[in-house]
């Protein structure tokens, strides 16, 4: 491990910009984590880089280390699975190729799941592309704040809770690869793999042990194990196993702006682990402020 890496906490490596389904510039998400005592932190939108750039030079500015990332979208039967990737080769050609698959099917399923809540609700595509930026990957976040905007709903929590939950028949499923196949692309790409949010509603809905253990063995890093949404049960079961198989255990906020109540800095990554990301990953250096 890194005698004296040249990084300081506290350490929040899972925040959302609005290239992805944040309501901030990765800039502005820069100044946010560091006006809320965060001192290193990771730019991880959905499936894209496109504001690594923004976010680093904001990071210089403000004397932060920046650790470029990623939330790569992956399933698991119906259970949908998201493998954070941190230092990773943004030049690599099989992830270009996956990550702008995914983000092509997003699209097409938002335009989809727009026309279907246009049979009953006054929405247009055009609403939802007024909420996102140029670089954005469109999703249902996009698709929720343009309810707001046309006062169908009060906020995002009240339209995942109703029109655009799946129960209410305007879903529509997506395109993402196996969780294996995202792991193995993080991991061939230089970078460190680690699975978000694991355990966010309890045992039905974490992958099963078996998948977990070929996870492992196919070069996954480590679990995102404080987090608001993770179940205390989830959190000892993951912890047992990260112990077991020496793995990286991270904390992090998962702020997306005024998307979600959560708060930059609200759970961190010991300094410990951070520098065993930092050793272990072969794809692009960290940008580390002096500690």
């Amino acid at each position: 491990m890194t005698d004296c890496p040249r990084f300081t906490g506290p350490n929040d490596l899972h925040l959302h910009s609005n290239h992805s389904d944040g309501t901030q510039s990765p800039a502005e998400v820069v100044r946010q984590a560091h006006a809320h005592g965060v001192r290193t932190l990771a730019l991880t939108d959905h499936d894209r880089t496109t504001g690594w750039g923004e976010a680093s030079r904001e990071a210089a500015r403000q004397g932060v280390s920046f650790i470029p990332g990623i939330e790569l979208s992956a399933k698991h039967e119906w259970r949908s699975v998201h493998v954070l990737g941190y230092l990773f080769d943004p030049e690599n050609a099989a992830l270009q190729d996956e990550t702008r698959r995914i983000r092509e099917d997003r699209m097409g399923r938002a335009e989809r799941i727009v026309r279907n809540i246009a049979r009953d609700y006054d929405l247009t595509w055009e609403d939802v592309l007024t909420q996102t930026t140029k670089d954005a990957t469109v999703g249902r976040p996009h698709i929720a704040d343009a309810l707001v905007a046309r006062g169908i709903v009060r906020d995002r929590g009240e339209a995942f809770d109703g029109i655009l939950h799946p129960r209410e028949g305007y879903y529509e499923p997506h395109y993402a690869p196996d969780p294996l196949t995202a792991v193995r692309l993080i991991t061939r790409a230089g970078g460190v793999a680690v699975i978000a949010h694991p355990v966010t509603a309890g045992r039905d809905r974490m992958m099963p042990l078996a998948l977990i253990e070929q996870l492992i063995d196919e070069g996954l890093g480590g679990f995102e194990i404080d987090h608001r949404e993770n179940t205390d049960e989830g959190k000892r079961m993951l912890h047992g196993i990260a112990v077991e198989h020496d793995l990286i255990v991270t904390g992090s906020s998962d702020y997306h702006g005024a998307g979600k109540p959560n708060l930059p800095g609200e759970n961190t990554t010991a300094d410990a682990m951070l520098a065993r990301i930092i050793d272990r990953a072969t794809g692009t250096p960290p940008q580390l402020a002096d500690a």
